[in-house]
Parts: structure tokens; sequence; C-alpha cells
């Protein structure tokens, strides 16, 4: 293991807005992990997203299905490229999304709310 990815955890593979869209329309089908807080995720967010906040993402980590592609996504993609890293080193075939929910939205994909 090199220095960097010791010191920040392995580089993990990014996704655009639309490549998760088309995943979720076409591909496995993988599992949306919205790593930010309850009011954010309550005013909009992907449909069939899984909400677990980045502070609670240690504790919460067997929720997540092993076998199962895991896209990161928060508001812009700092928290979500975090929770990535954080995933690929236990061993999560995991992905981040670029631009988080800003990029969604500026993509004019659908949400849900509430």
């Amino acid at each position: 293991m090199g220095f960097l990815s010791g010191l920040f955890g392995p580089a993990v593979p990014a996704l655009s807005a639309v490549e998760l869209s088309e995943k979720l329309k076409f591909g496995k089908h993988p599992l949306v992990l919205d790593v930010r807080q309850p009011e954010e995720f309550r005013q909009m967010r992907i449909t069939g997203a899984k909400l677990i906040p980045l502070g609670e993402l240690h504790k919460r980590m067997k929720e997540l299905p092993q076998g199962r592609e895991i896209v990161c996504v928060c508001a812009t993609g700092s928290r979500s490229s975090s929770a990535a890293r954080t995933l690929a080193k236990e061993g999560y075939t995991v992905f981040d999304m670029k631009g988080g929910m800003v990029a969604w939205r500026h993509a004019k994909l659908p949400v849900q709310k509430g």
C-alpha cells in the first residue's frame, strides 16, 4: 500500500449523475448510499436511496450489502468521496458520484421529496 492510499484510502472510481441514472435504469441496480444529514435527505433525494449520514457510517456499515455495488452520494461530492474511500478500505465495491445532488439536479434527473 502506497503512502497516499494508506493515508487517504484506496482510489475510488467516480460516476457522473447521468452514469448513475443509467445504471439505475439498465444496469446492476447499485445501492445508492446518501451520506448527507437527515434534513438534507428529506428535502430531496434519489428515489430508493438509503440514508446513512457520514458520521454514522462506521457503526452502521453492517447494514450495507457486501455483494452489491454501492454508489455514495452527498450534496457536492466531498462527503461521498470520504464515505466511498472508507467503504473501499473495508472491501466493498463502491463508486463516488461526482458533484453530488447538485450535479444530479443540474442534469435534471428526478428527485423524491419528503
